[in-house]
Parts: C-alpha cells; structure tokens; sequence
C-alpha cells in the first residue's frame, strides 16, 4: 500500500508530526496531488554531499513542476478552476524556492518520506499482533514522552509561581514604600505645633504599626514563596537531569554503538530525527527553566531578604548550566564518519552535526569547525583535558567547515566533502604491533555562543578510530585492526583500548556480520561454516560446535601469528574468501552453489559416496583468495574411484573466464554436490556463444595486432644499433624481448580456452 494512503489513516500525535511536515517549503496539497509520482522516485539515489549530483536533482525539481503543472490543467468544473489556480501557484513557488539549490529539494523530500514511513511503521507495529516485538522500545519511548510532558507541566507550574511571586513583591514594593512615606510624614511632625502633632501622630502611628506588620508577615510569605519555588526547580532540575541521561547516555550511546557496528557490516544505525527531537525538547525545557532561575535571582536583588535562598540560587544556576553544557557538548555528534581505513593523499569526506544548534539559534552566527588528527595517546590526553596543542599527527587539506543550517529538516551540520589527509606522523611503535595497528582519530572541533553571548561553547568530538595507510597492499591488515576495534570496543573505554582476546561466539558474530556485508548476501555463515573456520583458527579436528563455545582468541591468533605451514593469517585467508566472493561468486554463493568453508578430508568423505562426474566448491586451504574443484571420478592408472582436485582460481583466472564458464568446459563435471545436475545450476550464467565467438575473435586479433606492433617496435629501435647490425641472422631469437615472447604464448592460452 502507498505511503501516502497510510499516512492518511494516522490519528492523535502521529497526524500532527506528519502535518508539521508540511509548509510554505513544501506544501501538503502536492504531496497529495502527486503522492504516486513522488513514491516512485528515486530519492535516495541522490547523494546529498556530492555536489556533482546537482544535475540529478535538477531534473527531478523540473519534472516535480511538469507534473504539477500538467496536473492542474486537467482540472475542470467550479472546484477544478480554483485547484487548478493553486496547483500553478505551487509550481511557480517551488521553482522559485529551489531553483537554485535543487539538492535542498531532494533533501525536504527524502525527510517527509523517512518521517512518514516511520510514523506509518510506529502506527502499525502498535496494532498488529507483531508489534509485541516492538514493546519494549516502544514503551521506553512512551516512557521519555511521559517525561517529557511530567516536565512540561513542572516548568508551567513554576512560571505560574514566579508570576505570582513577581505579582506579590510588586505590592510588597508599593506597601513598603508606603512605609517609608509614612516614616517621612511622622518626621516631618517636628516642624508642626505640639497641638497638630499631637492631632495627626496617633493616626500616622497606627499606620505605620499596620503597615509595618503586614510588611514582616508579606516578607516572610515572599519568602515562603521563594524557597518553594526553589525547591520546585530542584525537583524539575533533578527530573531533567534523569530524562537527559537517559536520552543522552543510553539512546545516544546507542546510537553511536550501531554506527560503529555499521562499520563492520551490522544494520545501518538509523536516522537522527527522534533523537534530535528529543534533544531539543531538553534543550527548550532546560532554557525556559534558566530563565526562569534568572528571573527568580533578579527579585531577589531587586528585593534582597535575608535566608538561605540566595545559596540555592546560586546552586540552582550552576546545575542548569552544567546540564545545558552536557547537553551541548554530547549532541556536537559525527553523522557521517570518515573511513575507518584511511589512504593518504586521497579524497574523504565526513559530516558533524549539532542535534540543539536549530533550537538554541546557533546557526544565526554559524560557527566553523576544524578537523585535524590526533593519535590514541593525544586523544588519550585530550580527554583527560591535558594541553596537546603542540602534538601534530598529521596534516588535513580541506579542513575547515562552516556549518550551515538546513530550514526544511531543521539540522544544523557541517559537511566537509573534499578532505584529504597529505602526511601522517606515526609514534614509537609497542613490541610486534606494526603500523597497520596503529589507531588514530579524527578531532572535530568548534567554539560557538547562545543567548546573546550569555553562554560560550567549546565543543568537540573524535572519530571512530582511523587506521592510516600509504599503500592499497597495507588495507587488508588495516582492516582487521577496524575489524577488532568495532565488534569488541566497550562504551566509555579509554581510547582505544579493546580486549587482546575474545570468545569464540563474539568473533563468529563479528565475522559473520562483516561476510554477510561484504559479500553483499543475505546467506550468511552457517554452524558448519563457523566450525570450520574454528579448525582452521585452533587447528583443531573437532565437529562438535559446542568443542569451541569457551574457547578464546587472541587478536595475535587472529592477525598476527601465521596459520600452521601457512605464510598467512587467519584473517589474511578469511578476507581473502570474501574478496573472491564479492567480486566473482556473489550469485553462485548466494545460489547455495558453492559449500566454500569444507577442507580437503572432508570433500573426500562427501564426495566418495556420490556416483563419478559428482563435484563441489571449496575455498583453498593453501591459498589467499582462491576456490577449487574437488569431484570423484575413476582413476587410469588403477582400477579404483579417488577425487581431484584443481589447482585454485583466483581472481586474476575469473577476470579471463568465469566460474561458470570454466565449470561449463569440463565435461567430466557433471552433478554439483548432492546431485544437481550442473546445468541446472550454472546455465543461466554461461556466456551466450555468440558474446563468446565475439570475445574470442576480438581477442584473437587485438592480440596478433599488438604481438606484431611489438616486433615492429623491437626491430626499429635495434635496428640503428650497432650491435643488431652486427649481429648475424640466425642470432636475432637472442634479442627477443621477454614481453614479446609472454604476449604470445598469453595469446595462444587464451585461445586454447575455446578451442
């Protein structure tokens, strides 16, 4: 069912999120008049933070106006008349409003349907018997939103409070002054005669005795009041305290624990827009509530009482900035992190963001943000608040961003696209670590005011960390590093510290997760794959899978320490698996083709039971990245059936000839394991014959064109030297270049690939 049909059928607070959607920047009538077209585009195609997508979203923005403007022409009728005045309207507004900036458009678009999608989604779960999966995040969601209305209705009651208490020291203000004309009055008695004293005292007297009273039993009550209203902004200050905690250090921390997870392939961490809701609600509760103190310090000056009044407002104002400063600082987040694996001299991009800056109007001076790198000891330092401005780890191109608010979504954000990290400088290394190993982070930092200047923030944040390399052959070790630090690092950790060694089940989930990502696959790594792996980790011969349930690896085992008999590490040889499979075997793995994870014994024992011509897929155990072909078949030489095996393939094999096509040219190959026929699996990826004659005739002749180009070349360069001309004709094999001789004998293998 569309979006749009759904979004319709929303009721209470969800139809009021989805109507605040809508505005003068995109009005609600073209998102009705044209849902169809809307939910059929491809929005998310669009990279917001490519400035060469503009193109893209240009064309959408025109044809968002066409279809808007053909719409209103087929309107008729009375009603037709004036929704077709109002359509034309909307065309001429969005063009005028985004004309100029067609990605804001893309970006307006793609936040009204996520916001739309997840309300519907919310709606949903919460009527569906399915739901109950969701109802322990749901009810924690209904739980900060009580909160936040618990909070609402204290900050309202206090307004309530200081009005009152304003409205009673104005007239204890007016009464006391009273007092004192009254004390002036009975002064200026002396200059009168004793008989007008005498008249006029006893009644200014009595005066000033009421007067007087009501004063001392008015002040005691103001400062009833005050102590009152105090101690209801310490029951809302303590209320705010423990909703920000529980925003910032648990959905938050969260938050930032599925980003790192999506560093290694887990789900992707979801968006901002809840979160940041909720931040500025605090943001807007916490504000309303400081000014409220300040107003409450300003009667206090303005009408001093002695008491214990003037120490708590002095605590109550230090509490609220503190929990303002909190709120600041740990919403200064990284939206978008930078790669975790990072080459120098190349591009890279990152966005930060800051979940208050539209609410606290940050953006009405924009601040700037620097982005440098530190290292894990300088990160180490920096967050024990120690100087390390005179450490330089590396230098940035590009690394300095305004950030600029976006009206439409509300998010305020520094996109920086085109960084690139020109020179790294490494540290003394510890023991075996090598420089794959070596973490660093990216620092982003920013300086900015609220209220007027009132309030001055400092804010920063670090990367996930960053492994540097100069060379692509460093990234497979890199990657490890990455690896390790995502699955296992603890929230709150000193930087970057993680375990040296860890469950076997932990590593399994972490592999699993980054294959399943890697490979692109929804097929992960079944037991049977895990407990091979675990062999080949332990070099152990044990199938039982709960053998390997307490078992712990280091991260030496996992990187460090060469396989037995191998030159490769277990991660070398597993990321070697995963390489091949994204790049060549993607459909076959995905297809259940390809068993992969079973060791040479073990293909044996499966293979020996099945009739002769019967084959499977196995990763090489002896080689990085390569797959082999074991099948049972008879041998010539005696009179007994065994199973072979090729030598592997790897990816240089698949860039000539594909798997499929190489299973396809072995005609003794003749059931995939159990007993499918191999046509059955593999025929719908064969090379069409006429794309293979093409191929090969292509090939045939580019190759005799550049193996003749090359003796062309060869003989005219020798030729004015001294020692071809001397030498004698029977001699010339002798100059024959390597190259020539490697590019024709590469000719005749391929060749014989179709022959």
């Amino acid at each position: 069912m569309a979006v749009w049909i759904q979004a319709q059928q929303l009721q209470g607070d969800a139809l009021h999120q989805m109507q605040s959607l809508y505005g003068q920047h995109f009005p609600i009538e073209v998102r009705h008049y044209l849902s169809q077209w809307i939910e059929g585009q491809l929005w998310d195609a669009i990279d917001l933070e490519n400035p060469q997508e503009e193109i893209k979203a240009k064309r959408l923005l025109d044809s968002l106006i066409q279809e808007l403007q053909k719409k209103a022409e087929h309107q008729v009728g009375e009603d037709g008349f004036l929704l077709k005045i109002k359509l034309g309207h909307y065309a001429s507004q969005l063009k005028s409003t985004y004309d100029r900036c067609p990605l804001e458009l893309v970006r307006c678009i793609k936040h009204i349907l996520y916001t739309e999608q997840r309300l519907v989604r919310e709606a949903t779960n919460s009527s569906s018997p399915v739901g109950s999966l969701m109802d322990s995040m749901s009810q924690k969601y209904h739980q900060i939103n009580q909160a936040f209305e618990e909070l609402r209705v204290l900050t309202q009651d206090t307004e309530n409070d200081l009005r009152k208490l304003q409205h009673n020291q104005e007239y204890f203000i007016i009464q006391y002054q009273e007092s004192l004309r009254i004390q002036a009055q009975l002064s200026s008695l002396a200059t009168l005669p004793p008989a007008d004293r005498q008249l006029r005292e006893p009644s200014l007297l009595s005066k000033r005795a009421t007067v007087e009273a009501w004063l001392t039993r008015e002040a005691n009550t103001l400062q009833k009041y005050r102590l009152g209203l105090a101690e209801k902004h310490q029951k809302t200050l303590a209320l705010l305290r423990k909703q920000q905690t529980v925003i910032l250090d648990d959905e938050l921390i969260q938050w930032k624990r599925r980003q790192q997870l999506a560093g290694n392939g887990g789900p992707p961490e979801g968006g901002l827009d809840i979160l940041q809701s909720w931040c500025e609600k605090l943001a807007e509760t916490i504000w309303q509530n400081r000014q409220q103190i300040r107003r409450a310090e300003h009667l206090r000056q303005q009408l001093p009482i002695p008491g214990p009044i003037e120490e708590m407002l002095t605590e109550l104002n230090s509490t609220i900035t503190d929990i303002i400063s909190t709120l600041v600082t740990s919403t200064f987040i990284i939206e978008k992190q930078p790669p975790q694996v990072l080459k120098t001299q190349t591009k890279f991009a990152a966005t930060v963001r800051l979940l208050v800056g539209g609410k606290l109007n940050v953006h009405m001076n924009p601040p700037q943000v620097k982005a440098t790198i530190i290292s894990e000891q300088q990160a180490k330092a920096l967050l024990k608040n120690e100087n390390t401005r005179n450490d330089i780890s590396g230098e940035i191109l590009n690394n300095n961003c305004v950030m600029e608010y976006h009206q439409t979504t509300g998010t305020l954000s520094a996109h920086f696209r085109n960084m690139s990290l020109k020179r790294i400088r490494r540290s003394d290394r510890r023991g075996a670590e090598s420089v794959t190993e070596e973490k660093f982070t990216i620092l982003f930092e920013s300086q900015f005011s609220v209220g007027g200047n009132e309030l001055v923030f400092q804010v920063k944040t670090l990367s996930l960390p960053v492994v540097v390399i100069v060379h692509g052959s460093q990234d497979n070790n890199a990657t490890a590093t990455v690896l390790w630090d995502n699955a296992f690092a603890e929230p709150g950790r000193v930087p970057f510290i993680v375990p040296d060694k860890v469950l076997w089940p932990q590593l399994c989930e972490a592999l699993n997760m980054k294959y399943k990502a890697e490979v692109q696959s929804n097929r992960g790594l079944s037991e049977g794959n895990l407990v091979f792996l675990a062999q080949k980790a332990f070099s152990s011969s044990s199938v039982n899978p709960e053998d390997y349930r307490n078992m712990t690896m280091t991260w030496s085992q996992f990187n460090r320490e060469s396989l037995p008999g191998r030159n490769f590490t277990f991660w070398q040889w597993f990321d070697g698996v995963m390489e091949l499979t994204k790049k060549h075997l993607k459909p076959h793995w995905n297809d259940g083709a390809i068993l992969g994870f079973v060791n040479k014994q073990q293909a044996q024992d499966m293979l020996m039971s099945k009739p002769n011509g019967t084959f499977l897929l196995r990763f090489s155990d002896s080689e990085i990245g390569g797959i082999t072909i074991a099948w049972v078949a008879e041998n010539p030489n005696k009179a007994e059936r065994m199973v072979w095996n090729l030598m592997p393939y790897t990816t240089k094999d698949f860039s000539i000839r594909s798997l499929a096509d190489r299973i396809s040219d072995l005609n003794h190959l003749l059931f995939l394991y159990p007993d499918r026929p191999k046509d059955e699996v593999f025929s719908k990826y064969y090379t069409p014959p006429l794309c293979k004659l093409e191929l090969y005739l292509s090939t045939y002749f580019s190759s005799f064109l550049t193996f003749y180009i090359y003796i062309y070349i060869y003989i005219y360069t020798n030729y004015h030297s001294k020692s071809l001309r001397s030498c004698r004709p029977d001699s010339m094999g002798s100059y024959w270049s390597p190259w020539i001789l490697e590019t024709l004998c590469s000719h005749f293998t391929y060749s014989s690939a179709y022959t």
